[in-house]
This record gives structure tokens, sequence and C-alpha cells, in this order.
């Protein structure tokens, strides 16, 4: 019961990201669709589907790893700013682990760093043609780091155990993918840009 209330937590918390994610992506559509429909290409439902699913989710993960605190990010919006580049942080040296494996996680927390991870890996290539397990990896960390090293902005903690962990969701991710392509390979095409009908017949 205490782990799913701590999920049904971090869902929470990442609401305010999701939903200004979806209005974001609600704005730019009819902008996308006319770069596609320049370039001869167009983006079916399953696609649009699965744009929309990554980016309310990449809004949600924005607001947990780059917010002090999600309920920071509430009183950002009231005018409450002194949370994010002030305030009584932790020393520095508090807040840096470099060991890997050294603070003694709970499963708890080794399981959710791979799993809130494991989407970016699934939906990227699920999207774009590709995305491979190189790709996968180098981006996972690249990303992870980035995020770690702007937690110790606000007031956070970099941790080494967060960046592989992440990486390792995001490429696990990948390997997710494989084997939904291996058992349905029909099902990958329905997630890529196309050309445009009309441009095929001329």
């Amino acid at each position: 019961m205490r782990v799913i209330l701590q999920v049904l937590e971090y869902l929470r918390g990442m609401l305010p990201g999701a939903a200004a994610a979806l209005a974001l992506f609600v704005c730019l559509l009819p902008w996308r669709r006319r770069c596609l429909r320049r370039r001869g290409l167009t983006s079916g439902g399953a696609r649009e589907a699965g744009l929309l699913l990554l980016a309310m989710f990449s809004g949600g993960m924005a607001v947990l790893t780059l917010c002090p605190h999600p309920a920071w990010l509430r009183a950002g919006l009231q005018g409450y700013w002194s949370p994010y580049f002030g305030g009584r942080a932790l020393p520095l040296a508090h807040r840096v682990n470099l060991i890997p494996f050294s603070q003694g996680d709970s499963l708890f927390n080794i399981v959710g760093n791979v799993v809130m991870f494991l989407p970016f890996g699934f939906l990227a290539a699920l999207l774009w043609r590709g995305w491979t397990g190189r790709r996968a990896l180098c981006a996972g960390l690249g990303i992870t780091a980035g995020i770690e090293c702007w937690q110790v902005l606000v007031g956070r903690f970099f941790d080494i155990d967060d960046i592989i962990l992440n990486a390792l969701g995001v490429f696990c991710g990948f390997l997710l993918w494989r084997g939904l392509r291996r058992l349905a390979p029909g099902l990958a095409g329905k997630f890529h840009v196309d050309l445009n009908e009309e441009n095929v017949h001329e």
C-alpha cells in the first residue's frame, strides 16, 4: 500500500508539467502539420498519439526532476521564487555522490529510477527510425547527467546512481521496443511518418 501511495504522489506531481505539455502540443499541432505537408509527409493518428504521450510524460518528468520540489512549482507560479536559486540548501559536499551504489538505496528507489525513464527509450524507438541501442544509451547518459547537474543548482542532490539507473532505464525501453517489434512486426510502421498519398500518386 505504501508503494502505491508513493507512485500516486509522483503521478500527482507530474500533472502540472503534463498539462502544460498537452496545451503546447495542441497549440503547435497546426504548425507541425503544415511543416509535414510542405515536406510531402503525413503523420497518422497512432504516431500523433505516441508523440502526445511522449510530450506529456516529458513535461511531467521535467517537473519532478528540474524543480526543487513539485510543491515549489506551485509556489513559483504564485510569485514565490526564493527556493529556486537561493534559500538554505545543504553544503555542496553533502549533496554530491560520485561513488556508485554507496548510499544503500532502497529497492523502490532503484527500480523506480529505471522504470521512470523506460518510456523515453521505448517511445523514441517507436516514433523515430534509426533509434539504436547505442543512441538510446548515449541519450540516456547525456540527458540524465544534465538533469543531475541542474539539480545541484536548485538545492537538490547530484547522485551518480541516478545517472546509471536512468540511462539503464532508457536502454531497457529500447530493448522493450525491440521485443515488441519481433512480436508484432507490422506495428512499428504505424508510428512513423509516411509519404503523403497525394505525392505518391503524382
